[in-house]
């Protein structure tokens, strides 16, 4: 591929986290980028794109109307179907057809004296991604992120919080594994967070991070292979302190998941020689992930209402265990991402919440979040509802946001917490607003 610089770049699905934060990095470097989602189609609103516009996108329907010759590549991701307007268009054309992660290889790889960190793992790597970015930047390194969620201290009227650009010669990124992407990758350094059956059954996730590792040249904080114990946690009133050889770190999130997440990037810290007083300092001065256990607000002043972007078994175990914590009755709200993934973590699903849920707790299910295309809908949230009702868990379906919020708000009482949770679904956190706004 070209240089970036001057490029002109047509990215489909703009909208979604990935796909902008990709937008935003080509923007900083210099790239002509334009973009379309069928949200915008759909007349939804997107405060994303509304600051990509500001920084310099140019906004198209999805009709193939983008697609001209002096493209240099459409960008796109494994949600874009070989049927989609543009694609095809983009085949009239002869436009090159590019993966979101080979454009995001190639834009981290354009400046030679960048080194690579990359952060994989079934869980975690978000926030691990911007505790790593928070650490570096704060030892004044002044790394480029990019990152899969935005970061609370990054995000601001123009920015959207996923792409801090810095000039440093360090460059950290969050990879995934879904689709199996993060094999694009060649870094320098790498943190694997974690392996759990999500997108692949859990034998061919193991195989997937062990060819990503075998691209790392340097350093790997594995915590597949990794025996190493992680330090106990203190809980502090929002998050937690731990010590690691003979240096105390506070994390300002909640959770057990979040203090293996910030000894990992704490660790590879210590391992490329950062003084650990200074990794401390910085760390105790990170705020947090968007949609990452975030606070959202208070309904009634008493209720603490939460949202998360929990969306496989795993994630889904570990945050509700951690709001669980304060041995407060926890409300849920949760929507299934996709019908794939909701069919192949059906067992694992029905299994966790059953023994996850305490007898006063409630999960509010919505209807599988539904993005249009071929997708095999034959499985949906009424069959994992089934599952749970037979098992005893006290499982409310609701037919919309709307609903949910009215049945939550009626059932909330003080002492409890309301969540919402789950991936893709824009509405889920213009729902907790809406749940901490509520009065009634």
């Amino acid at each position: 591929m070209q240089p970036i610089a001057g490029q002109k770049f047509h990215i489909a699905g703009v909208a979604g986290v990935g796909m902008s934060a990709l937008a935003e990095a080509l923007l900083d470097a210099g790239a002509l980028v334009s973009g379309s989602d069928r949200r915008l189609d759909n007349h939804d609103t997107s405060p994303v794109v509304d600051k990509l516009v500001a920084q310099g996108l140019t906004t198209f329907r999805q009709d193939g109307s983008a697609i001209t010759p002096d493209l240099a590549a459409l960008v796109v991701s494994s949600a874009i179907e070989e049927t989609n307007a543009e694609v095809l268009a983009a085949r009239r054309w002869e436009i090159p057809i590019r993966h979101r992660a080979a454009v995001l290889a190639a834009l981290t790889s354009a400046s030679p004296q960048r080194n690579l960190i990359a952060v994989a793992g079934t869980s975690g790597k978000s926030t691990t991604t911007a505790i790593l970015g928070a650490i570096l930047t704060g030892c004044g390194l002044d790394p480029l992120v990019i990152n899969g969620a935005p970061v609370i201290d990054w995000r601001d009227e123009r920015r959207c919080g996923s792409v801090r650009n810095g000039q440093g010669d360090w460059c950290v990124i969050e990879v995934d594994e879904s689709d199996r992407s993060l094999l694009h990758f060649h870094p320098r350094h790498a943190i694997i967070t974690n392996a759990s059956a999500d997108h692949f059954p859990l034998p061919e996730t193991l195989e997937l991070f062990a060819a990503f590792r075998s691209q790392v040249s340097g350093i790997v904080i594995d915590g597949i292979a990794d025996d190493t114990p992680a330090p106990p946690g203190e809980p502090l009133a929002w998050g937690s302190r731990f010590r690691w050889q003979s240096q105390d770190y506070a994390v300002a999130l909640p959770g057990r998941h979040n203090v293996v997440n910030a000894w990992q990037a704490v660790r590879l810290a210590l391992a490329l020689g950062l003084p650990a007083a200074q990794i401390a300092a910085a760390l105790s001065a990170f705020k947090g992930v968007e949609r990452r256990l975030e606070l959202v607000g208070w309904r009634l002043q008493t209720i603490p209402v939460i949202d998360d972007y929990a969306h496989n078994t795993e994630k889904l175990r570990a945050v509700w265990q951690t709001l669980a914590a304060g041995h407060r009755r926890v409300l849920g709200l949760w929507r299934p991402h996709g019908y794939g993934p909701l069919r192949a973590m059906l067992d694992e699903l029905g299994e966790m919440f059953a023994a996850t849920l305490r007898p006063d707790d409630i999960l509010y299910l919505l209807p599988v979040y539904d993005a249009g295309g071929t997708a095999n809908r034959s499985i949906d949230s009424g069959a994992l509802a089934e599952r749970l009702h037979a098992a005893g868990t006290k499982v409310v379906e609701v037919a919309s946001h709307q609903a949910a919020i009215s049945q939550m708000t009626a059932t909330a009482r003080a002492g409890d917490i309301l969540a919402t949770l789950g991936a893709r679904d824009p509405e889920l956190p213009r729902t907790a607003r809406k749940l901490a706004a509520t009065q009634t």
